[in-house]
């Protein structure tokens, strides 16, 4: 079968080895997605393991229009039966780029149509459109004459893991932070800091990642659940056999923040993760911050939205100081959209990565912390 993991832009090769990993055929990195072939067990886990995907789809049918009567036409020809009955609910998600539609709404309710008069003329009834809580969730996708028609066999979205219940102002995307982790090439194998920790999605991701439990792990429903076709035996399986690589993290993971209400969130959170063990918290500035070793450090610092250019502008240039003088022989990963902001950090990157954090387009930047790495702000104007 073919499947489509979605993604984040700037995480589809991180997601490409990820599904390698777990022995996906054909491979293959688009934009914002992953093709991949494999059967219903490698759908399932891959729901269940897949740290940098968004969901799954499994295209039905794929075809080219002329007009909305080609929709309507092609849909009577897919066996909905195969997944649904007409006890069931469904209903139909729409992404419509094409100058054939001036409302990207309409192609769904034509699909729609074609669904219910296929139990019709098979059965004699219809399954019901449901939007709030579909037995099987449809995604029309069209981009100018070409049709693809596939099912979300994930519906509630992978990066709400379900453990956090505490969120900042600005809390980073699941997915985005485990996409970060990834592309610095952390396994759990050296000691992690984020000295700007907020509700502790970086430091809660990497203990996930150390400890090699499966992000669905506190999940309760992927969309598969609702098939026709699940297979419980087979998803408990998966799940089984997924958890038998479950371990104690093998290294230290620390995180800290100014803000004591962050810290309560990070806790609350951690807690929720299962990690309260495993992850250590400290109220603290991060000019105050100092190495404890070799450690990785991770932060995702405030962007400026709330605030003066010349205050956030001051707090990078801390950053890049305290990174300077206090973690000299570390890594550090640092993300942010405010290209500004990052000139006054005044450490030449050796790498740099564009990513999005919701509709924000951000830099991700490595900084290798070496004697006389500092270097004046304007020097790092080209590099960011």
């Amino acid at each position: 079968m073919k499947f489509v993991a979605k993604t984040l832009y700037g995480l589809e090769k991180v997601l490409e080895r990820e599904l390698q990993g777990l022995g996906a055929a054909s491979v293959s990195a688009v934009n914002r997605a992953v093709l991949f072939e494999g059967d219903k067990e490698l759908l399932y886990k891959s729901n269940y393991c897949l740290r940098t995907a968004l969901s799954i789809l499994m295209p039905v049918a794929e075809f080219r229009i002329k007009s909305k009567e080609d929709i309507y036409r092609e849909g009577l020809r897919i066996k909905w039966d195969k997944y649904l009955s007409s006890e069931n609910t469904f209903s139909v998600v729409t992404v419509v780029n094409s100058p054939l539609f001036s409302h990207s709404g309409y192609p769904g309710l034509i699909l729609k149509d074609s669904v219910a008069d296929f139990f019709r003329n098979k059965t004699g009834s219809r399954p019901s459109v449901n939007s709030d809580d579909p037995d099987l969730v449809v995604n029309l996708h069209i981009s100018n004459n070409n049709v693809t028609v596939s099912l979300d066999s994930t519906v509630v979205p992978l990066y709400k893991r379900g453990y956090r219940k505490e969120q900042s102002e600005a809390p980073l995307n699941e997915v985005l932070a485990a996409g970060i982790l990834l592309i610095a090439g952390w396994d759990g194998s050296e000691d992690f800091l984020d000295p700007m920790c907020g509700s502790g999605t970086l430091p809660i991701e990497a203990g996930l990642i150390a400890s090699r439990i499966p992000p669905g792990k506190f999940r309760k429903f992927f969309g598969f659940m609702r098939w026709k076709d699940y297979n419980p035996d087979m998803y408990e399986k998966v799940r089984s056999d997924c958890d038998k690589s479950v371990r104690r993290p093998l290294v230290k993971i620390s995180g800290s923040d100014i803000s004591d209400k962050a810290i309560e969130q990070s806790k609350f959170n951690i807690s929720e993760a299962g990690l309260s063990e495993f992850i250590s918290l400290g109220i603290s500035d991060i000019k105050d911050q100092r190495s404890s070793g070799k450690e990785v450090l991770f932060m995702n610092p405030p962007y400026g939205l709330r605030l003066q250019p010349e205050e956030i502008n001051q707090l990078y240039n801390i950053i890049g100081t305290t990174l300077k003088h206090s973690f000299t022989g570390c890594r550090a990963w640092l993300i942010s959209p405010n290209k500004e902001a990052l000139k006054h950090v005044g450490l030449k990157p050796a790498e740099k990565h564009i990513l999005f954090n919701g509709a924000l387009e951000c830099i991700l930047l490595k900084y290798e912390l070496y004697q006389g790495s500092l270097k004046p702000a304007v020097a790092t104007q080209k590099a960011v």
